[in-house]
């Protein structure tokens, strides 16, 4: 018996004993050794994606592990390989991916979401899902693996060239990530952020920010762009606010970036949008492409990854850390780790 972490209800989180299956034709057995918890696993935990989520709900989908069996058919694997996983399952079929958009697809399964996620000691995934890690590379640092790909995915969306202001509203892990692969793309960047711990920590990376609280953001935009106004614009706090700001900085013909998920409509200034030919785009998880791009930048230390983690728990607190995160404060990224070692309880 092995132990997985499942979502039941509103706020309710449960350790139990779990049965690991044994990998079928094109699938394999993972051991995951370290998981992140992300907003959208909040999400889930505050009862937002009921209509979605079939309880008991095994979450987590930001990982990296190794693997213990593999199933009939699968080649090019073996057992000890370290790994992390592209946790999406397309149907091939629908109108978005014959147009060879397989991450939006129509009838996308979002393993993490739609089917058991990572937060357990053993975890079956079809082997089409697995993307190679170094062995060099630190396996709870290569858990951010995944977040980075949005990053890389979003920066790619927007079409980050050399020398381009980039401005990125909410200094959360994304946003973060998002300054850091922007910055890596040749861009001049500056990170938007009410919570001081986190302007800290960027600022400890290198980045520049900006407290709205206690600044006019649109009218440093202009001081530090020479009037001509951002280039591109990331929407990553979710908030109404971030909204206005993002629009408000960009400059003629600039290009926002929707990242962050806003779960209700917004009002959005579109007379802007007119009147200085400004472009929206919608940046919605990775592809394969995405995914390997950040398992370098993590690699190579672009990605400090081990200075975004803010602690680690084990598998059987890791209920206790879901509310920490909710609380917000000083915390950035927590990993739980799954691995037989940290638990006690797995038998």
């Amino acid at each position: 018996m092995t132990l997985a972490v499942r979502y039941t209800s509103a706020r309710t989180l449960d350790t139990t004993p779990a049965t690991a299956s044994e990998p079928g034709p094109g699938e394999v057995e993972l051991a995951p050794a370290y998981v992140g918890i992300c907003g959208t696993d909040l999400h889930i935990f505050h009862g937002d994606m009921d209509a979605r989520v079939a309880t008991p709900a095994v979450l987590g989908h930001e990982m990296a592990g190794r693997i213990v069996r593999v199933g009939p058919g699968v080649e090019g694997w073996r057992p000890g390989d370290a790994v992390t996983v592209m946790p999406l399952r397309w149907d091939g079929t629908c109108p978005a991916c014959r147009a060879r958009h397989q991450h939006v697809c129509q009838h996308l399964d979002f393993i993490g979401i739609d089917s058991p996620g990572a937060m357990q000691q053993r975890w079956t995934v079809p082997a089409s899902t697995l993307i190679r890690l170094p062995d060099t590379l630190p396996l709870d640092q290569a858990a951010l693996v995944e977040p980075t790909a949005v990053a890389v995915h979003d920066v790619g969306r927007a079409a980050v060239k050399n020398g381009e202001k980039v401005v990125v509203v909410g200094g959360g892990p994304v946003g973060i990530l998002i300054a850091l692969v922007a910055r890596a793309a040749g861009a001049e960047v500056r990170v938007v952020e009410l919570n001081a711990h986190r302007r800290l920590l960027a600022e400890e990376l290198g980045l520049s920010t900006w407290n709205p609280a206690t600044a006019d953001i649109t009218a440093l935009v202009q001081q530090w762009t020479g009037e001509a106004g951002a280039d591109v614009a990331f929407e990553v706090s979710g908030a109404a606010a971030g909204v206005d700001t993002a629009v408000d900085v960009l400059g003629v013909r600039g290009r926002l970036c929707l990242v962050a998920i806003h779960p209700r409509p917004r009002e959005i200034n579109l007379h802007r949008f007119f009147w200085r030919e400004l472009t929206l785009v919608g940046a919605r998880l990775y592809d394969r492409g995405d995914f390997e791009r950040a398992v370098a930048l993590v690699a190579d230390g672009t990605i400090p990854a081990q200075h975004l983690i803010t602690k680690i728990v084990p598998l059987t607190e890791a209920p206790a850390a879901f509310e920490a995160l909710e609380s917000g404060g000083d915390v950035m990224k927590i990993l739980v780790d799954c691995t037989d070692d940290a638990q006690g309880a797995a038998v």
